[in-house]
């Protein structure tokens, strides 16, 4: 009985911890977002509000736990409720099996990579159910682009993971790591990186691919409907998503915890933070897709050439 309840309070204390750490950590990645858009747009970004404007987003913050909670009328008040609390609740699972460093690590499964990719798609329920209980024509329309999108871009995410467990031979995060400690995996799968990232951008709806919250056509798409908190954990949940894209893209391509020299957290951190520049970057370079463009793109490109870079891969091990 001491030793569950000795658990119990160590999960509660990680949750508490984790949870304050994506709380602080979207804060950063908004208020880096917004200044570095404004570098490359030739504008100032947030700047009055605390020195450099570094206290804009805690502001933003605030005004939000403020705002009413409005609810339509003709809603289905429960999934209405429950959706952003879905949305965010799987950010808080994937990190239990991210390795940060070799012995930081809350659960190293045998099947972590699985563990991963399982939880990660939960998080389109939590859309689909945000604009079908929303009861607004624009939501639903982005919910069903939100859904048709995920579906179809898992395919070559899986594919081009699928190749790197058969170099390995293993799902177990920490293996994934060792395996790259002379040779990262980005130079031995160039390709299958490639299709990585352009998937994980459209798995987390990120601008060219963020045609479920498409303004021009859809008012906030999903979002139509949601005001203050619950419209925030969207939006925490968004930015999560693309720490937890990079954390992941740095597991499996960019050798995890491995640097030049002392390998530790703070080499993992580097690279996370580094492809989440080229993920904001990519935001505020391209142009938004057409959905056909989207759909095309995947089934006719993307996932085309996972399978040849996979056929390819196990020839190369078989041989």
């Amino acid at each position: 009985m001491n030793e569950m309840f000795v658990e119990g309070i160590n999960i509660v204390v990680i949750a508490v911890v984790v949870f304050g750490f994506i709380s602080v950590n979207a804060l950063v990645l908004v208020y880096a977002e917004r200044k570095i858009s404004a570098f490359i747009q030739r504008r100032l970004g947030p700047m009055h509000v605390g020195p450099f404007g570094l206290l804009q987003t805690i502001a933003d913050a605030i005004k939000l736990l403020g705002k009413e909670q409005i609810i339509p009328q003709n809603a289905n008040k429960f999934l209405f409720c429950l959706a952003p609390l879905l949305a965010f609740f799987p950010a808080l699972l994937l990190f239990m099996v991210m390795p940060f460093a070799p012995n930081l690590i809350i659960r190293d499964l045998n099947i972590g990579l699985l563990y991963l990719f399982s939880f990660a798609s939960i998080e389109v329920i939590a859309i689909f159910m945000a604009g079908w209980s929303s009861n607004n024509k624009y939501s639903l329309l982005g919910a069903m682009r939100s859904v048709a999108q995920v579906i179809s871009y898992e395919v070559p995410l899986l594919l081009s993971a699928l190749s790197l467990i058969l170099m390995i031979g293993s799902m177990k995060m920490t293996d994934i790591v060792a395996y790259q400690e002379s040779v990262w995996l980005i130079f031995l799968q160039p390709v299958a990186f490639i299709i990585f990232m352009i998937s994980g951008l459209a798995e987390t709806n990120r601008a060219p691919f963020d045609l479920p919250e498409a303004e021009s056509e859809l008012v906030a798409g999903f979002l139509t409907e949601y005001s203050g908190m619950r419209y925030a954990l969207f939006f925490l949940a968004e930015y999560t998503n693309v720490f937890l894209l990079s954390c992941i893209g740095t597991t499996l391509f960019l050798g995890g915890w491995y640097g030049p020299f002392a390998d530790g957290l703070h080499w993992f951190l580097i690279k996370v933070y580094a492809l989440v520049f080229v993920i904001i970057w990519i935001r505020w370079t391209f142009p938004r897709l057409r959905p056909d463009q989207l759909m095309n793109f995947c089934w006719k490109i993307l996932t085309p050439i996972a399978i040849i870079n996979l056929l390819i891969t196990a020839t190369l091990i078989k041989l």
